[in-house]
């Protein structure tokens, strides 16, 4: 049976899938790596454990399907982790600064003034979030880099990046744009770094990737690596791929992906004038084409879940929250914001921290478990209103979601109530995974868009069933608890 490979690259940790041309997983493994806190609002990863329990999940699958039978090789990561490497020794520099992290904060602050040049080029806000002011910390922090840096002896790259130079045994440094367009350094207006947006933020140019298109040639993974060399034929961050997965070529398709983080997106194919609190970036570019998104993100979605289990102690697993929840007729007027790493869209304010407000003698570990819930509903229910604002047109009445976090049917049950949309979740839960295969089968003619259309299951639609007033009412309390978390740091 021949087969794609995607390479699901997460937060948490690294998934490796073979579907075949059904478009069923056949095969697939997945290793944990750890994050680290070395102080609070760092967040780091060791990128070498990246590679190698990737390295690990890669060989798994390759010897359940054979590697005479893997077609290619599709890749798809969490985006913006920084990870800087010496190009002679493959070794990183120095750890990974994931995404969450909020160390330079004071950084963005001290650059407000060009936020609005920014935003034109590269349709970002100025944030922690985004990779530029993690390469200038780690370049100014870290002995010797920014001299290293600046000779062109290191490398810059996302975790797309940093694997498909491991799986070419360092004979590639490249990205694709949904990855570039994710530094701060790239204009997506003219599809190039920016030798403004460099010097901004102290960037050297020759730190940078090579930009291809999505679904174009990124080398093929070294012969002693799986035994032959196997193409890797597609690049996409992952919420980009999740749309692509959910077939979000499709006019008026919006996604929402619960994962780590919450991650609302919608394809506007060209570039839109004003996206307001929402961020415009790219979403893939096939060929010479290309197709540009809107996109909200929240810091924390399911990470709420995973605080509530692993530092309070009131989860034994992040599923547990639904039967919590369901055992209460309502919140009880407990509220949960979660930022516990600030907050993203649409508010994007590194100040704000998490918040449980309402509590009473009578509030039980159940309502705090259902606040956290409804707290990843409303903080979606935020960027959808953002979205219909800034870009009506795409007229979206049904959102397509993904994510682990998904799985719970009272937050879907819930999202649906408060959003007022149609709730599609699919069958294969893991979009990110299927857009990564989709992409690079579709480059090597494994599939056709329109079998992979064809090709989709739907697992089950959550309907709105709230009534308009409750609605209004519960998303005037929302407000309220988030206007108490913002600037809290301030």
């Amino acid at each position: 049976m021949k087969v794609i490979l995607a390479i699901d690259s997460g937060t948490t940790g690294n998934r490796v899938l073979a579907f075949s041309h059904d478009l069923d997983i056949v095969a697939e493994s997945y290793y944990e790596f750890p994050k680290t806190h070395p102080k609070p609002g760092w967040v780091e990863q060791d990128a070498e454990q990246i590679w190698q329990t990737l390295r690990q999940a890669l060989l798994d699958v390759s010897a359940k399907v054979g590697v005479e039978n893997i077609v290619a090789i599709g890749i798809t990561n969490q985006r913006e982790t920084t990870i800087v490497w010496d190009r002679e020794s493959g070794k990183p520099a120095a750890n990974a600064i994931v995404w969450q992290d909020r160390r330079t904060a004071d950084m963005c602050a001290q650059l407000a003034d060009a936020t609005a040049a920014v935003k034109t080029k590269t349709g970002l806000f100025i944030d922690p979030y985004f990779s530029a002011t993690k390469i200038k910390w780690m370049l100014d922090h870290v002995d010797g880099l920014r001299a290293r840096a600046e000779a062109g002896s290191l490398a810059f790259g996302t975790v797309d990046s940093w694997l498909i130079w491991k799986l070419t045994g360092g004979r590639l440094h490249a990205t694709d744009p949904s990855n570039a367009s994710r530094t701060l350094c790239f204009n997506i207006r003219t599809m190039e770094y920016d030798d403004e947006l460099l010097a901004l933020f102290g960037v050297p140019r020759a730190l940078v990737p090579e930009v291809r298109p999505s679904n174009g040639s990124f080398g093929v993974t070294e012969a002693n690596l799986l035994g032959r060399e196997t193409p890797i034929a597609g690049v996409l961050g992952d919420q980009q791929s999740a749309l692509f997965g959910q077939g979000g070529w499709e006019h008026g398709i919006v996604k929402n992906t619960y994962g780590t983080g919450l991650f609302l997106m919608a394809s506007t194919g060209e570039a839109i004038p004003d996206s307001g609190n929402l961020i415009n970036t790219i979403g893939w570019q096939l060929d010479d084409e290309v197709t540009y998104a809107i996109e909200g993100s929240v810091f924390v979605g399911g990470a709420c879940l995973q605080w509530l289990r692993d530092q309070l102690g009131l989860l034994a697993s992040a599923a547990d929250s639904q039967p919590m929840a369901e055992s209460l007729d309502s919140n009880d007027g407990v509220y949960f914001v979660p930022a516990l790493a600030g907050l993203g869209a649409p508010y994007w304010d590194p100040d704000a921290r998490g918040m449980i407000i309402g509590l009473t003698q009578g509030t039980t570990p159940s309502h705090i478990a259902r606040a956290a819930l409804e707290g990843i509903a409303y903080q979606s229910r935020d960027m959808i209103e953002e979205m219909q604002q800034v870009a009506g047109s795409l007229e979206f009445t049904r959102m397509r979601v993904d994510g682990g976090v998904a799985k719970n049917d009272f937050l879907m049950q819930f999202q649906a109530d408060i959003s007022g949309l149609e709730i599609e979740r699919p069958v294969i839960i893991e979009s990110t995974a299927v857009g990564a295969a989709a992409i690079a089968g579709m480059a090597t003619g494994f599939w056709t868009r329109d079998e992979l259309q064809q090709l989709r299951k739907t697992d089950r639609i959550f309907t709105p069933a709230m009534a308009p007033a409750q609605r209004d009412a519960h998303c005037r309390r929302w407000q309220d608890a988030v206007k108490r978390a913002l600037k809290w740091e301030k």
